[in-house]
């Protein structure tokens, strides 16, 4: 269920322009994202609803829509625990409000109570008013660990990256390399870290528009439909799961997304991480005492550490 005192006014597109001009003076993250690895059906499975579901007739770009009647989704063959997981998104361009277009990883096919989450949401807007991102992070089914943000371009008119690194000390959310969001772990045992269950990766277009646009005040227009989101580039570097359990888990210096480096931000991401904490947040959970009297623990945990 969605807060509605995470619903703040937005600054204008004309703002976040000026926004992007000023981000891309500030120094880019450098890391290089591993390559695509084989084609769609290679790697994912339709979820529901296969006739909305296209790719282009090279089969490289892949399109998912929602109608009146019902949207659609994908999810990987494999699943993972622990890597560097990324796919290029272009969005639900026009008049898309209450539209969601959601990836992230889950523990389960469902939404199951015991549930382990990575989330990746993109909220439609009303046409002229920027995209926002919700990100959420569920351990054994337990969330309400949103942020939002906006973003320094407009997410419709070109495809741009989005990744997550995920290790046993800390779940970092990158928009195009930019960290975003930096999740730490405390290196005990705790019921905010998602660690032990491996998952699917998943992506799927619906209907939100009870909550996604102002709250649940800016209804679907379905004079508009279908709303298509496209995407192409998955690319990953993770270790796959293989019951009952794989050695590529451990803590190792044969992967680059566990080894020290990646534990934590390196000098040019803080920049970046700073840099977007100033300007785009527009809700965080762990500055919402109202909602949270006593602030979650993990908010205690510093992400420049």
């Amino acid at each position: 269920m969605q807060d509605s005192r995470m619903e703040k006014m937005v600054s204008p597109l004309s703002i976040l322009l000026c926004i992007s001009l000023v981000l891309l003076a500030e120094p880019r993250s450098s890391d290089a994202a591993p390559q695509s690895k084989g084609s769609f059906v290679d790697n994912f499975d339709i979820m529901w609803s296969e006739e909305h579901f296209k790719t282009s007739a090279d089969g490289q770009i892949w399109y998912l829509s929602l109608d009146k009647e019902t949207g659609c989704g994908f999810q990987t063959k494999q699943r993972y625990r622990f890597g560097w997981f990324s796919m290029k998104l272009k969005l639900v361009g026009g008049d898309s409000a209450g539209v969601v277009t959601a990836y992230y990883m889950c523990s389960e096919n469902g939404a199951g109570p015991e549930r382990d989450e990575l989330d990746f949401e993109f909220l439609g807007n009303r046409s002229g008013q920027p995209y926002l991102i919700q990100t959420n992070v569920y351990k054994n089914g337990t969330g309400s660990r949103e942020m939002r943000h906006m973003l320094w371009f407009d997410p419709t008119e070109d495809f741009h990256s989005y990744s997550i690194l995920w290790n046993s000390h800390q779940i970092v959310f990158f928009v195009d390399q930019v960290p975003v969001r930096v999740y730490k772990n405390n290196g005990e045992a705790n019921n905010f870290f998602p660690n032990e269950k491996p998952m699917y990766l998943f992506s799927s277009i619906w209907n939100a528009d009870d909550w996604a646009t102002r709250g649940g005040l800016e209804k679907t227009d379905w004079t508009k439909a279908p709303f298509v989101s496209t995407y192409k580039d998955f690319s990953f570097d993770g270790c796959q799961w293989e019951d009952p359990f794989p050695a590529c888990v451990s803590t190792t210096t044969k992967n680059w997304w566990d080894q020290y480096s990646a534990w934590h931000l390196s000098e040019d991401q803080k920049k970046d991480y700073a840099w977007v904490q100033r300007n785009l947040v527009i809700y965080d959970y762990c500055k919402d005492t109202q909602r949270f009297p006593t602030l979650p623990w993990e908010c205690s945990l510093s992400p420049w550490d």
